[in-house]
């Protein structure tokens, strides 16, 4: 059995070409399954968000990482073009495990020291589990993962001075309009990332925070929670020319805000500048908005620029988590290893480590 992973992120792409690779929910389900059919891979996990699209599985030494690219063309109905496939990346065995404990303890964000990636990491695992593609190398494999991100961040300062996307949103609204005491903001989302987005509001003296989610039950509740106001999609026309920041973090397939909204918006704002920023994967902001004037449009490509003031603590903090990274590497294989004498001392020689539990 050996260990593969397929790969795409910000660093090889663009937001443009990483959203049509991004996996809903049900397209993760999906995708696990048609791994569940394949005689080849006894197990998979499959992290999606906004800055990666990576694939991971356990399959029997003949398989090929092209095997892997197909089912996620298929699933994605893109066409499996040279130039795309330039884009992924393929690791093997321990390169592969090291990457993903990387990924873990933010050593491979946009922002370096990411913690909303852990979470994410525990989501993919646990849709993993419930699809019945979970063997006993992989279990063993993801508790390594996660206590290795938990240790990365308890004993280092690779996430000093704030780390999530949604900070990284905020301090970037900050940045362009000097401050946000007393300003007003648009919050589109009430899920992870909104909700850390209005902590992070609260603390930087926003004097109104409108909070919009498909379901007004949610967005009622996070609006108790932070003194915000909870308002209905219907009424976006009327609020945005009453706020100065819009921060999207929804998960709706499609745009939220397009071009002619925000065209009318800036009317009724009288040339009062006005800044959108777009966390969500697929993008919820036509980025046609960006043409219009006194708009400043900010995706999550633009957002690692707020790190550089607090960069250097980081950068020293990363040079100790990547020897954390190794020293788990290691001990992951030592495991394996001791687990594999103790199985073939009790069954078959041919029994793999790697068999479903």
């Amino acid at each position: 059995m050996k260990i593969l992973l397929v790969g795409i992120n910000h660093k090889t792409s663009s937001i443009d070409t990483r959203e049509k690779f991004f996996l809903n929910t049900l397209e993760r389900e999906l995708l696990l399954s048609t791994f569940k059919n394949d005689p080849a891979v006894v197990s998979s996990i499959i992290l999606s968000t906004c800055n990666r699209c990576e694939i991971y599985v356990n399959a029997t030494d003949g398989y090929l990482t092209q095997e892997i690219l197909k089912k996620l063309f298929l699933i994605k109905n893109q066409t499996q073009s040279e130039a795309y496939q330039g884009l992924f990346y393929t690791l093997e065995g321990k390169d592969a495990v090291h990457h993903l404990l990387r990924v873990a303890c933010g050593l491979d964000s946009l922002i370096l020291g990411e913690k909303q990636i852990l979470g994410q990491i525990k989501d993919a695992v646990f849709l993993s589990r419930q699809n019945l593609m979970m063997d006993r190398t992989f279990n063993i494999l993801t508790n390594f993962v996660l206590e290795t991100g938990k240790k990365a961040r308890r004993e280092t300062q690779i996430d000093f001075g704030g780390s999530s996307v949604s900070w990284a949103a905020v301090c970037m609204a900050q940045n362009i309009l000097g401050s946000l005491q007393g300003k007003a903001v648009l919050i589109l989302g009430s899920g992870k990332m909104g909700r850390l987005a209005v902590e992070q509001l609260v603390n930087k003296g926003v004097n109104k925070i409108y909070i919009m989610n498909r379901t007004i039950e949610k967005a009622q509740e996070l609006a108790a929670q932070s003194c915000g106001i909870a308002v209905p999609f219907w009424e976006m026309p009327d609020i945005l020319p009453k706020v100065d920041v819009c921060i999207c973090s929804s998960s709706c397939p499609h745009y939220l805000i397009d071009r002619d909204l925000v065209e009318h918006t800036m009317k009724a704002r009288s040339g009062q500048k006005s800044v959108f920023i777009d966390i969500s994967m697929p993008r919820n902001i036509d980025p046609k908005v960006a043409e219009v004037n006194g708009v400043c449009l900010v995706t999550v490509d633009d957002l690692d620029r707020v790190v550089q003031d607090n960069i250097q603590k980081r950068l020293g903090a990363a040079e100790q988590v990547e020897k954390i990274v190794s020293n788990k590497v290691q001990e992951f294989y030592g495991a394996i290893d001791k687990i594999r004498l103790i199985h073939n001392s009790l069954s078959s020689p041919n029994v793999l480590i790697g068999d479903p539990i």
